[in-house]
């Protein structure tokens, strides 16, 4: 495949984000955090009313768009801002945009979108491309 500077990459979309899902990563991650667990807990400390989706779930969609746009690629180095919460139902793209090509490293910049509210995580990242 053939790259160049300021190409966008094709979105990785999750139309609706899973709280089954938030219960089976806060087992992964041993993150027992009530926010991603119990709504009532959200709303007891004005955060909304919906469970609000784990942090490394947000930059793992964005990872796997990254996987997705190079094929047999290795992420390099990443880094990432959270913006604002993504909650239980939110429709979230990641997308991203080559910033420079140096021989066979692909920088990018990266952003996770919730529809109706804007960027909620954005980043930068390196991708080593497969020789």
């Amino acid at each position: 495949m053939s790259y160049a500077v300021g190409d966008a990459l094709p979105c990785f979309l999750i139309e609706s984000v899973s709280p089954d899902a938030m219960k089976q990563w806060a087992v992964f991650l041993a993150d027992p955090n009530p926010i991603h667990l119990d709504v009532e807990v959200v709303k007891a400390k004005g955060l909304g009313d919906k469970v609000i989706n784990q942090g490394p779930i947000n930059v793992a969609y964005m990872m796997n768009m990254l996987m997705a746009a190079f094929p047999g690629g290795r992420i390099e180095n990443m880094a990432s801002r959270f913006l604002d919460n993504v909650y239980a139902g939110d429709k979230v793209t990641a997308s991203g945009r080559i910033t420079a090509i140096e021989g066979d490293r692909v920088s990018c910049e990266l952003s996770l979108d919730a529809e109706g509210r804007g960027t909620v995580n954005a980043g930068t990242a390196t991708v080593q491309l497969q020789s």
